[in-house]
């Protein structure tokens, strides 16, 4: 078990552990193939995102509104249709009404209350600005692909982190969604790990890359994490 006392950060993946991605990306890809008469189910869509979301992170950095176009690009290049303007801007306009988790709000507002909070993600600082009004908590510090200028599971956006963070990786505990994104970079540079297994229910990997990796702590949620802690759930407002 964790020593969570030993902990000054708690780090967090956004999107797929603090907020509901995948609800999001279904809502805005599913219209778009309709229009086109092309039927895959949830798990189909998320899967491909996944796939072109990885390849595409891995070239030249570009925001990540451009990533969302380029994916839809790819959508329509691997399902033969050609997206309107507005099918290439379908992601980066519903993803400003992505919302939280159920648990989320309420447990980053008791962990506040104990830790500094950071947000490390593959987002633009725009973009996670109006996440952050439905995380409704004020984060230490907020880390994005765009200050990096790069995408993960790049080990460049951790070293990023904590050098910004100023905090010994040791005294830095990463929580997050992500095998593939989050808990194998952040591993490799020494940060302990908590894996937010938000589809352990479901089958498949989602809109993340299939990946294997040992996090220090397996949860379902942050409600179930905040218990371990020791921390009163149902007592905070």
């Amino acid at each position: 078990m964790l020593n969570f006392n030993k902990y000054e950060v708690l780090s967090f993946d956004c999107y797929g552990t603090l907020i509901d991605w995948e609800t999001g990306i279904i809502a805005a890809i599913r219209p778009v193939l309709s229009n086109h008469n092309i039927i895959l189910d949830d798990e189909q869509i998320l899967e491909l995102y996944a796939e072109i979301e990885a390849k595409i992170e891995k070239g030249k950095y570009v925001e990540y509104r451009e990533v969302l176009r380029k994916v839809m690009l790819q959508f329509g290049n691997q399902l033969g249709f050609v997206p309107s303007a507005s099918e290439l801007d379908c992601l980066v306009e519903s993803l400003r009404n992505w919302l939280p988790f159920p648990d989320t709000v309420k447990a980053l507002q008791i962990l506040k209350k104990k830790y500094r909070l950071a947000i490390i993600s593959n987002i633009d600082n725009d973009l996670f600005a109006f996440s952050a009004k439905h995380l409704k908590v004020k984060f230490d510090w907020v880390i994005t692909a765009e200050q990096a200028k790069n995408y993960k599971p790049s080990l460049h956006n951790f070293k990023f982190a904590i050098d910004r963070i100023g905090v010994s990786p040791e005294k830095i505990l990463h929580i997050a969604q992500s095998i593939y994104h989050d808990i194998i970079p952040a591993k490799k540079i020494g940060l302990s790990t908590v894996w937010v297994n938000r589809r352990k229910d479901k089958t498949g990997s989602g809109a993340t890359l299939p990946a294997r990796g040992k996090p220090d702590l397996e949860v379902s949620d942050l409600e179930t994490l905040v218990s371990i802690m020791e921390l009163d759930f149902n007592n905070q407002k």
